[in-house]
């Protein structure tokens, strides 16, 4: 049979390795080839190719019509992002055309638009990228190959919105049987909005315990999956990290000092579908007993191009200094102050006598902090040098004579 002499059909992308497949963005071209191996002579109609990238949506919800009826309502929505079609084989003449036996490659090649939604997969709600080729032969059904490949959306966070300080406060009246317990407030700020996976949150927060009773201060990111469809939304939350800090005491009050809170690999925000949003939040609440939990919600945002060592990094740097200045963590000096003077910081005599380089060693890397992970630049205000003068600020003295050019 013609079916028995297809031995292998598959898709192949450029650029994918072993156990390492291509990642994609908008605007880039996809290439690859179709591989087709026979054992012998095949008759073939068409090779087809279609491209396709689609967010799609889907829930339930049990409805009542009255106090002995339900019924199911369904919500569904979805959305093409990429659409391609191409034919790689048509026979000139005739309806068929006859292969030879052995491999046989079909190149291919398509623009991806240039705005995308990452590649997701979620509880109710997909996005998906997927190239099919369909093999049409006469008298036999048509043989499909197909293969997944991933989109990422580039996220920047270098940009003034995302490198902004979040910060907020709330409190609440811890209550028993009515009668009031005292007052509960927190405040929390963390230094910029956007992180990329790997990345280290220092949370900063103060917690005042007014009540009689101790209270329990946690912290966490929280992805929040957004489903919309037929004008409904569906909802699915999931913590990704967290922590718990230590009990305070009543009429106590607790600082954070820069609380490390480590992003894991998740994905990054999706923020620009019709159908589907992924979102991020730090969550900072207050545990009452007796009482509903105090709970302040500060937004994130999950990049994928990580924070620039120099150009947006200096204004972040900025950013933090008075941020840690807001929060009395650190204080820049009132007055100019001379450069020290090299003899001043190493001796000479120091130097020969160790025989080795005068900056000091590295700390061992595998000693855990217990502070927070932070690097706190103080800004350089020395005396500037002085202005330029055409007059020479050291004259001769009249004493000395000129000398003559020709003696």
């Amino acid at each position: 049979m013609l079916f028995d002499k297809v031995k292998a059909f598959a898709v192949q992308l450029d650029g994918a390795s072993a156990g390492a497949e291509p990642v994609f963005s908008g605007g880039q071209a996809v290439a690859g080839r179709v591989l087709l191996e026979l054992a012998g002579p095949a008759r073939v109609g068409a090779l087809k190719l279609r491209a396709r990238g689609r967010a799609h949506v889907h829930w339930t919800e049990s409805r009542s019509a009255g106090s002995s009826t339900a019924y199911t309502q369904s919500y569904s929505e979805r959305v093409e992002v990429v659409s391609h079609r191409a034919t790689l084989l048509a026979p000139d003449t005739g309806e068929t055309t006859t292969l030879p036996p052995g491999r046989h490659e079909f190149p291919f090649s398509f623009q991806l638009p240039p705005t995308l939604v990452t590649s997701f997969e979620g509880k109710h709600g997909s996005v998906r990228y997927c190239i099919k080729a369909t093999l049409h032969r006469p008298w036999v059904p048509a043989r499909r190959a197909r293969k997944v490949f991933t989109v990422i959306e580039p996220v920047d966070i270098n940009t003034p919105a995302l490198l902004a300080p979040q910060a907020g406060a709330l409190e609440k009246v811890a209550r028993s049987w009515y009668s009031s317990r005292g007052l509960v407030s927190l405040s929390a700020k963390i230094d910029r909005k956007g992180y990329t996976p790997g990345e280290v949150i220092p949370v900063f927060a103060e917690i005042d315990n007014g009540s009689t009773r101790p209270v329990l201060p946690r912290a966490a990111v929280v992805q929040t999956q957004t489903f919309m469809a037929r004008g409904a939304r569906k909802q699915k939350r999931a913590v990704v990290a967290s922590l718990a800090g230590e009990p305070v005491g009543p009429g106590r009050r607790a600082l954070w000092q820069g609380r490390a809170l480590r992003i894991p690999p998740v994905g990054p925000s999706i923020l620009h579908c019709r159908v589907l949003h992924v979102d991020y939040s730090l969550k900072v609440c207050v545990d009452i007993p007796g009482t509903s939990k105090l709970l302040l919600e500060l937004p994130l945002v999950i990049g994928t191009i990580p924070l620039h060592p120099f150009g947006s990094r200096s204004s972040s740097v900025g950013s933090h200094a008075s941020f840690l200045l807001d929060w009395g963590l650190g204080a820049l000096p009132e007055r100019p102050e001379a450069p020290p003077e090299y003899s001043e910081v190493v001796a000479d005599g120091e130097v020969a006598a160790a025989g080795q380089s005068p900056f000091p060693p590295l700390q061992d890397t595998d000693v855990s902090l217990e502070g927070p992970f932070l690097a706190y630049i103080q800004e350089f205000r020395y005396r500037p040098p002085p202005l330029y003068s055409e007059e020479d600020p050291n004259p001769p003295s009249e004493a000395m004579r000129p000398r003559c050019m020709t003696c």
